[in-house]
């Protein structure tokens, strides 16, 4: 069972059958490709239930509007990168701390690179740009990405403090997100930005390592 579907399902005041969380999951994938591909306009409450083949009043009993349905999406993501950061650092014990480092940032451009979650992250992002309540929902994303870094990176040179690790965190997500303006559907690859990504790593492995 879910975190993230326990989390955004605890307003309801029946509970639910393992049966009842396939189909939350289920709204949820197809709210994420509405959401990712036609943006906030385009997701509707009616739209989405229509794609799952359940009635309004159903997707509704699981998600009570469409704020609730918005803040669920950008948990499951922030859930599902959490999930495989934990899951390289526990695969990699034993290797060094920038072997796991390296590896979460690699995980973290492989994901960001996929069209759904790529849309799905413009669009919250313009979005916070003229609505309060998707600008929260950006900040709260965001302060739980540079955590997660900072766990990462926190102590790897002793000539570092912790207050500086912080803003270097939040450097390093900034310039892996970054990356997505280079990966717009439909724009043309330029030769001379191959390298980028490789530039893009050892960039941000020179800030978790050097003073």
């Amino acid at each position: 069972m879910s975190p993230t579907l326990k989390t955004s399902l605890k307003r309801k005041t029946s509970n639910t059958t393992e049966k009842g969380y396939e189909r939350a999951h289920d709204i949820l994938r197809a709210a994420r490709e509405i959401f990712a591909a036609e943006g906030y306009g385009g997701l509707s409450m009616r739209r989405v239930a229509a794609q799952v083949g359940a009635s309004l009043s159903n997707v509704q009993h699981y998600y009570g509007s469409k704020d609730t349905l918005i803040e669920a999406l950008l948990l499951d993501a922030m859930n599902q990168l959490q999930d495989k950061i934990d899951s390289i650092v526990a695969s990699m014990e034993g290797k060094s701390r920038v072997e796991q480092f390296l590896a979460t940032i690699d995980m973290f451009l492989e994901e960001l690179g996929s069209p759904v979650m790529r849309g799905m992250f413009f669009e919250f992002w313009a979005l916070a740009t003229r609505n309060t309540f998707a600008s929260a929902l950006m900040e709260k994303m965001q302060a739980r990405e540079r955590k997660a870094i900072f766990k990462l990176i926190q102590g790897m040179s002793p000539h570092i403090s912790d207050e500086d690790y912080i803003v270097r965190a939040a450097l390093i997500v900034a310039q892996v997100e970054g990356l997505m303006l280079f990966r717009v559907r439909n724009r043309p690859r330029r030769p001379e930005l191959e390298g980028l990504e490789n530039a893009a790593r050892e960039a941000v492995l020179r800030l978790a390592t050097q003073p």
